[in-house]
């Protein structure tokens, strides 16, 4: 099987905002970009199935690229970033930040989620969708996701894994085999 994954394009909040599972905006540059990532999309078509995050910068993305009707999946979400949502991260006062920054590969935000429940929740959705009789898929998510998807696929290890962030409109693709 053949998984496609689609990070969505640029959002329309300050630099520096972290907006997890808000639902913001996209850019004014979504039409530009979302053009970029439909004609790169066009070289894996066609999909037995296309997935998205509930988000609307990821649903909006698949739509635009002629998906208008995913099978929508909350596991697909971005980091749940807690208290901190919608917050610039120099803005935000809680102790607990600087803990993150130090190891933000295994802990959480305040009130919110750790790499370790995100990667968990991507997992189950890709052991899932293994279990299922696709070719390939596509997937309208978010930078984590992909991250997650990627370590999973074995594309490359947790400890350089931000080093492969997607690029907004960005895609990843994983292989499976058969067996």
């Amino acid at each position: 099987m053949e998984v496609v994954l689609i990070r969505h394009t640029s959002v329309d909040v300050p630099k520096g905002t972290c907006y997890g599972w808000s639902d913001v905006p996209v850019a004014e540059t979504f039409e530009q970009e979302a053009a970029e990532t439909k004609a790169q999309l066009a070289a894996y078509t066609p999909f037995d199935a296309v997935f998205s995050s509930p988000l609307t910068r990821a649903r909006k993305l698949a739509a635009f690229c002629g998906y208008a009707h995913p099978e929508v999946d909350d596991r697909l979400k971005e980091m749940y970033m807690g208290d901190w949502e919608m917050q610039r991260y120099d803005e935000i006062e809680d102790g607990g930040l600087q803990r993150w920054y130090d190891d933000y590969m295994h802990l959480a935000a305040t009130n919110g989620e750790s790499f370790p429940i995100l990667y968990a929740r991507v997992a189950a959705f890709l052991n899932e969708l293994k279990s299922r009789p696709y070719r390939r898929v596509a997937v309208f998510a978010h930078g984590g996701v992909l991250i997650c998807a990627g370590i999973y696929g074995g594309l490359f290890s947790p400890d350089h894994a931000f080093e492969h962030l997607a690029p907004y409109g960005g895609i990843e693709v994983i292989h499976y085999s058969d067996d």
